[in-house]
């Protein structure tokens, strides 16, 4: 790949802070944006701006193409059957609490729902709500200290009960590339179904659901180089037909009256009200952007950045890394003994260098290894060795002053 290329499509990196160069290294927080999304967004607004489904005028009809052309982008990219299995959402959030309520209100007491140990929250919550509003029982997959999923241990918990398995893709926290095939084939085998939270993993690796067999799919658009408030539930048709909508309003009807409402076929029955319109355009650009890669090649790069990473991270005195799986993508997240991960944190801010710190959203691994937080750096395509090379100098600076 040509990165300098790449990188000139990002106007943000040019930007400096501090009086430094920006060296952005939080993707797993949310991407940076080319022109390309940035331009198709600014076009809508200038050019096409309508609500769409509903007009019969000029620009309600071309806003209309503009935002199905996007959902058919998407189902594309992602191998969907059917472009009206592809849901838009706020974001994985969105799309994890419409399963949650949705596929939840076919589920009864005593049902049992699986998740892992190394869920973000929002893979968490939505399901013990389930759980307390239908009497439901949620299992966990333990993780061992590799920071890798006990798979025997899942194997176990598995029983006619399992009526659901939500499992992330890629750990934001520790970077591990679960083994999900094997998850949905178990799953599967004793009638249950399963959700992938893709929002780690759709901008790194080429994702087929058909292939996957996965039931659902969610991902964030914000975390694959497209706009905040935008993403995307996958879900089989058969299974989303059998699911009531999550929300009412607009375009989610086939017939009003006082007695009695009918609702719409898919997408548009979880579609209520006045979408995104915007965020889902600028998706449809975000997924063009990475359609115009070859995404075998950005895995390569970002595998690069990550074995570079962490040869060199491994030479600082002290310094212990949580999430050491064997199949792992371009997340590091660790500490350095005797320094809080907020200070070295704000001090590489000084020096420009964007980081994460903190538990991550995923508070339950840090309370299995018995801390706080971690400093996380996660890498995209468009960041370097170069880069790499002044957050260690950077840390290395960092080091001596927080120990004096």
């Amino acid at each position: 790949m040509d990165i300098q290329s790449i990188r000139s499509q990002f106007p943000i990196l040019a930007e400096k802070i501090h009086g430094k160069p920006l060296v952005y290294f939080d993707n797993g927080a949310t991407t940076q944006k080319p022109l390309s999304v940035i331009q198709r967004i600014s076009d809508y607004y200038s050019k096409e701006n309508a609500n769409i489904h509903r007009g019969v005028h000029t620009l309600s009809q071309e806003a209309t193409t503009a935002y199905e052309n996007a959902r058919n982008t998407i189902q594309k990219h992602i191998g969907a059957k059917e472009n009206y299995e592809v849901l838009f959402t706020k974001g994985t959030t969105d799309g994890i609490n419409l399963v949650a309520f949705s596929f939840g209100e076919l589920l009864n007491a005593g049902d049992e729902i699986i998740i892992s140990a190394m869920e973000h929250h929002s893979n968490i919550v939505p399901w013990q709500m389930l759980c307390e509003r239908k009497g439901c029982k949620l299992r966990v997959i333990p993780m061992n200290e590799k920071g890798e999923l006990e798979l025997d241990q899942f194997d176990k918990l598995l029983s006619d009960k399992t009526k659901l398995v939500a499992v992330t893709h890629i750990s934001n926290s520790l970077g591990t590339v679960n083994d999900v095939k094997y998850i949905i084939e178990k799953a599967h085998a004793i009638g249950a179904k399963v959700l992938i939270d893709g929002a780690q993993s759709i901008q790194h690796i080429q994702v087929n659901v058909q292939e996957l067999d996965c039931d659902f799919y969610v991902f964030s658009g914000h975390k694959l180089f497209g706009p905040t408030g935008i993403g995307v539930l996958y879900g089989k048709e058969e299974i989303l037909n059998q699911m009531p909508p999550y929300q009412g309003g607009g375009d989610m009807i086939k017939e009003v009256t006082f007695e009695k409402t009918t609702y719409n076929v898919l997408p548009h029955k979880f579609e209520a009200g006045t979408p995104n319109i915007a965020g889902g355009i600028g998706l449809g650009a975000a997924f063009e952007f990475l359609n115009s890669l070859d995404m075998k090649e950005v895995l390569k790069h970002e595998q690069e950045l990550l074995d570079y990473a962490t040869a060199e991270l491994t030479k600082i005195e002290g310094i212990k890394f949580y999430g050491e799986a064997k199949e792992k993508t371009s997340v590091i997240s660790f500490l350095i003994d005797g320094l809080h991960p907020y200070d070295v944190g704000t001090l590489l801010d000084k020096m420009g260098i964007a980081v994460r710190t903190g538990h991550h959203c995923t508070q339950p691994i840090m309370d299995q290894f018995c801390i706080p937080g971690t400093i996380r750096a996660s890498f995209a395509l468009y960041n370097t060795k170069e880069e790499i090379d002044v957050f260690i100098a950077a840390l290395n600076r960092i080091i001596p002053m927080l120990k004096d």
